[in-house]
Formats: structure tokens, C-alpha cells, sequence
């Protein structure tokens, strides 16, 4: 298979294929070349029989800092599409609509493939960070872990998978809470409301688990455990892409609210916003 996608880092050990975000200088944050370059990664060790347990990573301080918000900071803050262009105001919801989809397909590449996929975090898992997890069939974190669904504090509708996905994974009302609020909450918390499977003392001890992990999977019959992820997520794959349907609509037609240039702008000014709610 191929070993270079953009700003993703691969290690491959016997059946274990460890996927790193490589973009540590700006904390994993996700611009537009890492958000197309993970799907191809990931239907690359699809198609590769070798592969039997997927590991999902980052490099440097951080798992995953969110969406890249000054590289789509036009897209966002002017009306258009989150990857640019020009038309009239329904080509541009159109564009939107079509460049929700295919983000969250990224996230979705992770519960799709009929490979397990274990989350390794550390450092900051926000906004986007979320969604992948979400998507991933296990998590485990480091102590120092802290988990955001950052998106209601810059005024936007989540919408790439942390709505349709937490509530499943932690509970409606613990969802709710994380959603509303905006919130940071350690790993500890995380634990407790059941995101993680389990939490090590420090990112060396995470990744040893996660590759521990990892191996006792793939020493299992990949018929046996790719039936199993298959038949396990059989129900929730049509209702999930129904809803991330449904979300990707909704913020076609509203996501660019008066408050999300706000949000813009107050991100670019490093200052609190003030939301009116328009």
C-alpha cells in the first residue's frame, strides 16, 4: 500500500498499522489537505489484508486541536464554502452542503472500515478530535487527556459526527451537558462517563496499551472480528448517516450566522465573543 499521505505519519507493526496525525507544529489542528488525506489512508489499509488493527495517534503535544480555523477562516466567516468558490447564494449552499459530506466522511472512515480502529489520545481532543474518536470502535487516553465539543463557543452546529456518535458512546444527558456547555473535561471524567476504555499515567504508558491492544486483536481470526465490527455497527450505520444527512442541511442553510463572524473575528483578535444570536 502506499506510506505517504499528507501530514499523516505510518507505522506498521506485523498486522498493526499505527495512523498519526502529523501536524505538530499546530497541534493536530485538521486543515483541508489532512481532512481528504485520512480517508485515503484509512480505505488504503482497507484494502490492505495485512492490516488487521488500525491505531489512531498524534504527534507532539497534542492528539488533536480541532478544525483549522485560519485555514478556513474565509469559508466560515464569509458565506461560502469551507473549500472556497464562487456562484450564487444556492451554488454556495450547495458547495457547503457537498463539503459538509464529504468532512464528515473523513470521520466516518473510522466506523466504515471493517478494520477496529483504537483512539491513543493525548493532550487536547477537541471539536474534530471528537469526531474521530467518536468514530473509532475503542479509546483509551493518558492522564493529561482533556476532551472538548468546542463547537456551540464559536456558534456552530457540530456537524461531522460528535451529535450523532457521543450520545451513543457516553449517555443523552452526559452528551448534552458536553455539547451545551462547550466544556473542557479531563480524562478522569471522560472514564467515568464511559468515553474511554481506559486511562494510562502518561502518553509512553498510552501508546504501549493501545499497541498492546492492538496485537491481541490482530492475533484473533480477521474473519471473526471484521464480521464482528460489521454486524455490531449494522443498525447504527444507516441511522447515523441519516442524521449526519440531516446536519449537513441544517448548516447549509444556517451556519453562517452573524455570531459565527463573530467568532471569527474575536478567534483572529484573541478575544471572548459576544454572541446576539443572529
Amino acid at each position: 500500500m502506499p506510506e505517504s499521505f499528507a501530514n499523516l505519519a505510518i507505522e506498521r507493526d506485523g498486522g498493526v498499522a499505527t495512523l498519526f496525525l502529523d501536524r505538530p507544529e499546530k497541534l493536530n489542528a485538521l486543515h483541508r489537505a489532512l481532512w481528504h488525506s485520512i480517508p485515503a489512508a484509512v480505505a488504503a489499509f482497507d484494502a490492505d489484508p495485512e492490516v488487521r488493527v488500525i491505531v489512531l495517534a498524534g504527534k507532539g503535544k497534542a492528539f488533536c486541536a480541532g478544525i483549522d480555523l485560519m485555514d478556513h477562516a474565509q469559508g466560515l466567516g464569509g458565506g461560502g464554502s469551507l473549500t472556497g468558490g464562487e456562484g450564487s447564494a444556492v451554488a454556495k449552499r450547495r458547495q457547503l452542503y457537498d463539503d459538509i459530506r464529504a468532512y464528515q466522511n473523513t470521520c466516518s472512515s473510522f466506523a466504515n472500515t471493517n478494520k477496529p480502529v483504537i483512539a491513543a489520545v493525548h493532550g487536547a481532543c477537541i471539536g474534530a478530535g471528537m469526531d474521530l474518536i467518536t468514530a473509532c470502535d475503542i479509546r483509551l487516553a493518558s492522564a493529561e487527556a482533556t476532551f472538548s465539543v468546542r463547537e456551540t463557543r464559536i456558534a456552530m452546529v457540530a456537524d461531522v459526527g460528535s451529535l450523532q456518535r457521543l450520545p451513543r458512546v457516553i449517555g443523552d444527558g452526559a452528551a448534552r451537558e458536553w455539547i451545551f456547555t462547550g466544556g473542557d473535561y479531563s480524562a478522569q471524567r471522560a472514564r467515568e462517563v464511559q468515553l474511554l476504555n481506559d486511562v494510562l499515567p502518561d502518553p509512553a504508558a498510552l501508546m504501549a496499551r493501545a499497541r498492546e491492544m492492538a496485537m491481541a486483536i490482530a492475533a484473533n481470526s480477521p474473519l471473526a472480528v471484521q464480521g464482528s465490527k460489521h454486524v455490531l455497527g449494522f443498525a447504527s450505520r444507516r441511522e447515523v448517516d441519516a442524521n449526519l444527512d440531516y446536519v449537513a442541511v441544517w448548516n447549509a442553510a444556517f451556519l453562517h450566522s452573524e455570531d459565527l463572524g463573530e467568532a471569527m473575528q474575536a478567534f483572529m483578535q484573541r478575544r471572548p465573543p459576544v454572541f446576539r444570536g443572529q
